[in-house]
């Protein structure tokens, strides 16, 4: 390790009061005087007993922190909410999710930036916490190393795999009387998780795992990575040593987060058909790393160039497993590498380039070379037209879709509640493009509402080619079916054309213009407009108003919008 070579922020005069009293703390709990002038790191640990995802959590954060000490640093353990979709997605319609992004991102400030310590090793699990403590490096701009930390390992039933995907998808079958009894759901809810970590397919939290590290906040090779294994321990101590380094060579988030790495970023899931609420999340990085990327804009344009090179549940039939035995994000950039910007800075301290120089693919039929990919078109997205002037966005996977342009009239839901019930009564018609709006980042609040309850409730009732969606809400990590276009922006709620929309309207979805449209004059538009009024909003106390009242535009992410002072 190099001698220090700078004065580190957490270091005040000796004696003087914010000296004195963080000593008689430390002291108390055992911290010698001699500490007190070492790197003091932040050991970010989203621990909770409430989901498997972060169950582990505490053993990787005594790993860490003894690599920390190790190094020359003094670690710190700070907690922030835990939130699982399938847990805290109970309360209030799903609306606590994305808001607890917001909320780990808060968490973080108040513990790092109030106590001016030095760097970070944020312990990443699931779907929002990952964004959510990216969000927070960009903001504070400390040195920062985010460790992944694993996938749980699913199970078997009745001689079959079975994950959290299918335990989702059949309870929704259940629902609807989709062929699948309560028996077999409760029996696959008895075996799909076979231990801690987070969601076994390429849903959201592996997908944004490997954006870690195809950003650069990752060490190489460490997404994704089966929970508990010695190469999640190995790279958990290899980032607790590291960081103390970093924060000696002042390596801060923004000399990482350049517009070069969101590229390779969003390349990355785009070679993977990832989550689509990756998109979202790093958008809502580059507006906190105030970078200017426009990301929307980067899947928009990189889409059609960047070829498909693995084929992962759920849009492919290659399990996470064999992605990691192939070698996980660092051979994808590997591969990806003529496409890639190979200057861009790494928590090595290393470009791109350098990390991957001597990595060996060691399957490429599971991460298939660029001339060689597993589909050519893109299996994520971006459409506009007049339905989604800001953007809207489908999953259509892998596979050659039979249609790519559907055309029929509006059936409107304000409530997946009521989608649902419509759909369990076979009360939609064939041919029908079923519009379920108020679920925006606003009008859910935080996107709550149930989206994805009415896409498997489609599936379930056997109309997957029959109708399409369109919907102000987002999807889970793991939806990959029919025709259905998320996250129209603007949203309803907040006056956006899908509000407009009446039943029998005809819509038309348009994959290869890449265009939503309403087919009705723009004075019948402007008309209605003239006589929309903003529905009732949700939630009048607590965390969810207050998202609910700040929370910015999907184009700058969500994130909570800074104020002006007047």
């Amino acid at each position: 390790m190099n001698a220090p070579a700078r004065k580190l922020r957490s270091n005040f005069p000796r004696g003087s009061y914010l000296w004195a009293v963080r000593n008689a703390q430390w002291q108390a709990m055992g911290i010698p005087e001699e500490d007190c002038e070492k790197p003091k790191i932040a050991v970010v640990n989203s621990s909770s007993e409430l989901a498997a995802c972060y169950s582990h959590l505490d053993q990787v954060a005594k790993v860490v922190k003894e690599a920390i000490r190790a190094a020359g640093g003094v670690p710190f353990e700070i907690r922030t909410a835990a939130p699982s979709d399938f847990v805290t997605g109970a309360g209030a319609r799903g609306a606590y999710m994305l808001a607890s992004r917001d909320l780990v991102t808060n968490d973080i400030e108040v513990a790092v930036e109030g106590a001016q310590l030095d760097g970070m090793v944020c312990l990443t699990s699931c779907d929002k916490t990952v964004p959510g403590q990216l969000m927070a490096a960009a903001r504070l701009n400390v040195p920062t190393i985010l460790v992944p930390c694993g996938y749980q390992a699913s199970g078997e039933y009745k001689g079959q795999h079975v994950d959290i995907e299918e335990v989702f998808i059949h309870s929704m079958h259940a629902q609807i009387g989709g062929g699948t009894s309560t028996e077999d759901v409760v029996g696959m809810s008895r075996c799909a998780i076979r231990s801690p970590g987070v969601c076994s397919g390429l849903g959201t939290a592996n997908t944004m795992h490997v954006v870690c590290e195809a950003l650069g906040m990752a060490l190489p090779g460490s997404a994704p990575v089966a929970a508990l294994s010695p190469k999640m321990f190995d790279d958990a101590k290899a980032a607790g040593a590291r960081i103390v380094q970093m924060v000696w060579d002042d390596l801060k988030p923004r000399d990482i987060l350049t517009p070069g790495a969101f590229s390779n970023a969003v390349k990355a899931v785009l070679s993977i058909g990832g989550s689509l609420n990756a998109v979202k999340h790093l958008q809502a990085v580059a507006t906190e790393a105030e970078n200017g990327v426009d990301v929307y804009g980067l899947f928009e344009k990189l889409g059609p160039q960047t070829p498909v090179l693995a084929g992962l549940r759920p849009i492919g039939e290659h399990l996470i497993e064999e992605f990691e035995a192939a070698g996980g994000c660092r051979a994808l950039m590997k591969q990806l590498l003529p496409l890639l910007c190979t200057q861009a800075l790494t928590v090595t301290g290393r470009d791109v380039a350098a990390n991957v120089h001597d990595f060996v693919v060691a399957n490429d039929e599971v991460i298939r070379p660029i001339e060689r990919p597993v589909a050519p078109r893109p299996a994520i997205i971006l459409l506009r037209g007049n339905l989604a002037p800001e953007g809207s966005l489908i999953k259509v996977g892998i596979t050659e879709r039979k249609v790519r342009k559907f055309t029929g009239p509006a059936v409107c839901f304000d409530t997946s509640d009521a989608a649902v019930a419509a759909l369990k009564a076979r009360s939609i018609a064939p041919g029908s493009v079923i519009v379920m709006r108020g679920a925006g980042a606003c009008g859910g609040p935080a996107m709550g509402g149930g989206a994805s309850r009415v896409v498997f409730a489609i599936d379930g009732a056997g109309m997957g080619d029959q109708v399409a969606m369109l919907t102000d809400g987002h999807l889970s990590g793991l939806v990959c079916k029919g025709l259905v276009v998320a996250e129209v922006a603007p949203e309803a709620a907040l006056g956006g054309p899908l509000a407009l929309v009446h039943d029998g309207d005809t819509v038309t979805v348009d994959l290869d213009t890449r265009r939503v449209d309403l087919e009705i004059p723009d004075s019948e538009l402007a008309a209605r407009r003239s006589q929309w009024q903003q529905p009732q909003p949700l939630f009048d106390r607590g965390w969810l108003q207050i998202y609910r009242r700040n929370v910015g535009p999907l184009a700058q992410g969500a994130v909570l919008t800074r104020q002006t002072v007047k």
